[in-house]
Order: C-alpha cells, then sequence, then structure tokens
C-alpha cells in the first residue's frame, strides 16, 4: 500500500467548515443588499476567495470599487476566522479518523491539498496536524481547481506518481482537478452531483475499510 497516495480535501471533507464560509458568505451578501442562499453557496465550493465575490456580485447584479472590494473581502475573511478560531475535535466530520488511523497503520503516504490558507490552524485546532506528510493549501498554490495543479503538487512532495494518488473531494471542481491529474477520484457528498467522481460516498461513515483495500 506505500506505494499509493491519499490526498485529502479540507473543507467538507474532514471538517465541515463550508457552514462557515455559507454564514460569513451571506453576513457579506446581506450587508450590500444581495440575497445569498446555501444553493448559491454551493457553487462556491471549491472557489477562491475573489472568484466567490466577483459571483456573489454578478448574481446582485452590483459593481463596486476595487477598495470596496479588498475591504469586504478581508472582513470576510474575518468573519470566517472568527468562527474558525472556535474548532475543536468535535469538529471533525465522522469516521476521517478512522480512515486516516487505517492509512497510517498500512504506512500509506497521506497529504492535504486544499484551496485554504487557512489549512494549517485548522488543522491544528482539530489535532490533525501530524497525520499528514504534506501538506498543500491556498498559500502554494496559484491556479484554482478544477486546475489539478495542488493535488500534483502534493503527488510531487509524496514523490508519488499521479495515477498512484487517491483523492478525496466533495467539490465538483475538485473532482474535476483529480481526474484531469489522472488520479482516482473519490467524491464525498451528493453523489448526483459528483457524478464525475470514479467512487462516491455519502461520508466516511459509509466506507468500508474493505474498500481502501481493494484501492
Amino acid at each position: 500500500m506505500d506505494d499509493k497516495a491519499y490526498i485529502f480535501d479540507l473543507d467538507g471533507v474532514i471538517v465541515d467548515t463550508a457552514k462557515f464560509h455559507y454564514l460569513a458568505w451571506k453576513k457579506l451578501a446581506n450587508s450590500i443588499d444581495i440575497d445569498f442562499t446555501e444553493e448559491q453557496n454551493e457553487h462556491l465550493k471549491g472557489v477562491s476567495r475573489v472568484k466567490s465575490l466577483e459571483k456573489i456580485l454578478n448574481w446582485g447584479k452590483k459593481t463596486i470599487s476595487e477598495d470596496k472590494f479588498m475591504e469586504l473581502m478581508s472582513r470576510k475573511n474575518e468573519d470566517y476566522l472568527n468562527y474558525v478560531s472556535q474548532m475543536t475535535e468535535k469538529d471533525i466530520l465522522p469516521d476521517v479518523e478512522k480512515v486516516l488511523d487505517y492509512l497510517i497503520e498500512k504506512k500509506a503516504k497521506i497529504a492535504l491539498g486544499s484551496a485554504s490558507k487557512n489549512a494549517r490552524m485548522i488543522l491544528r485546532k482539530v489535532k490533525l496536524i501530524n497525520k499528514f506528510d504534506a501538506i498543500i493549501d491556498g498559500n502554494d498554490v496559484t491556479i484554482a481547481k478544477p486546475d489539478p495543479q495542488v493535488f500534483l503538487m502534493a503527488s510531487e512532495e509524496l514523490n508519488i506518481e499521479p495515477e498512484n494518488c487517491v483523492v478525496f473531494e466533495d467539490s465538483v471542481a475538485g473532482i474535476q482537478a483529480a481526474n484531469i491529474g489522472k488520479m482516482v477520484s473519490i467524491g464525498i457528498g451528493d453523489a448526483k452531483v459528483l457524478h464525475e467522481a470514479d467512487y462516491n460516498f455519502k461520508d466516511f461513515t459509509e466506507m468500508e475499510i474493505d474498500f481502501l483495500k481493494r484501492l
């Protein structure tokens, strides 16, 4: 098993920070008189902060100055970090640790591949940072998913060929990035939304250890 690498997205895969993003974006959108729904929030998953704000302005048919744009972005981040700073191990999604511990026991290489610039802080908060051999986050990448850059950087750091990498993702852009990178893609979430994935699970509680062995 040690000739394979397992790359995990963070938001919605290891921890549910999606709810914090939603609350922070909703607060921001409402502050400039734009309605913001959970459905719209789905379209922001795996999307950079700049692109997310552009989408919200587009939905609300609003234009703002560059200064205002920068101010809103930093305000959103402050609100989000405020939520994140209160995270604990209770915020780890069900059975994530079971899967990580099994892979560690099998001496598999494990990486994080996330667009989040706060990934390391979050992993420290939930006490998982020591389980990863490599962490590639929003501070390392220059091109957002569906470009496979984040996953290719992880495979390079782990010294494992892309085709021997398995990616766990909850966003369409992330699944596409894994597929473009010629990696095995596993969708965590709604199979109808993540239908491009090689395999689908609602969450890690549905994933048998036997499945990981077969991989």
